[in-house]
């Protein structure tokens, strides 16, 4: 079984980075799954809850802060040392099979995918917790999330289980911290005392 799901996991990658690809993808994905590049939404965002929000949303930017550093900690520092598997751009059995598009490969493990881990604890978390406010906007975040992951394989870096596996550890956390926010605590009251989307 394990064999089966190996060979299925580098077939994908396979096909993902070298077969199902285009030069418009290949300037687009080095660049989308760059954290730099997310830098203005996340300052937007953080003025976005804070306009409509009040500084009481203090404990909402806690609480996603949190979220961030505990996905992150269990992908990069706890699970990757658990499993020492190479990413797909350091496996010398890899070379000549694969296209490698950004100039670093990293020297960390490649299971889990980090990206993914956090990206779908954030995504899951601000769906949960924002649904109420921006109503189908709001499923906007797991289309971030998912291209962002799959920009992962396409560069070269992971295989689709490091990234299927991230984003399920990182589901499972967001929506654990959502469940808590959303129970415990919750957003204040709109600062114009109305939805933001109708």
């Amino acid at each position: 079984m394990l064999e089966v799901l190996q060979a299925w996991d580098t077939h994908m990658f396979y096909k993902i980075n070298t077969v199902w690809t285009n030069t418009f993808l290949d300037q687009v994905f080095p660049w989308w799954r760059d954290a730099i590049t997310w830098y203005p939404i996340y300052l937007f965002l953080l003025v976005f809850i804070l306009i409509n929000f009040g500084w009481k949303a203090w404990t909402w930017i806690a609480f996603l802060v949190l979220n961030v550093i505990i996905t992150d900690q269990l992908s990069s520092t706890v699970i990757k040392q658990l499993v020492p598997r190479l990413r797909p751009c350091n496996d010398p059995f890899m070379h000549g099979y694969l296209r490698m598009l950004i100039n670093n490969c990293g020297v960390g493990n490649s299971f889990p995918s980090a990206h993914a881990t956090n990206h779908f604890g954030a995504a899951c978390f601000l769906f949960f917790t924002l649904k109420p406010y921006l109503k189908k906007w709001s499923y906007l975040f797991f289309i971030w999330a998912a291209t962002i992951s799959y920009g992962q394989i396409y560069v070269g870096l992971h295989y689709p289980l490091d990234v299927i596996s991230g984003a399920l550890i990182g589901s499972i956390i967001g929506c654990a911290m959502a469940y808590i926010y959303n129970t415990k605590i919750i957003l204040p009251e709109l600062v114009k005392g109305k939805a933001l989307y109708q």
